[in-house]
């Protein structure tokens, strides 16, 4: 393996961390939503659209991220 295929890997791998850090914002969002709901149960329609749409918002960066992870392993 040569250095270049080294470092598309290396790249790969910071792309794939997107997922994580999706996974660790959605799990706050979640959290405060609860909480939020729990303090203010006639809230809830409100809070639930918009934590769906802020979800799916954050989903994406994540998709895109290994969407590029895997450009980079099986093109390069």
């Amino acid at each position: 393996m040569d250095i270049g295929r080294g470092m598309v890997a290396i790249a790969a791998a910071l792309a794939v961390l997107t997922a994580y850090s999706t996974a660790s914002a959605q799990s706050q969002a979640v959290t405060k939503a609860i909480e939020t709901v729990g303090k203010n149960p006639e809230s809830e329609s409100k809070v639930r659209n918009l934590l769906i749409l802020g979800c799916g918002l954050m989903e994406t960066g994540g998709i895109y991220g290994l969407l590029v992870a895997f450009l980079l392993l099986f093109v390069f």
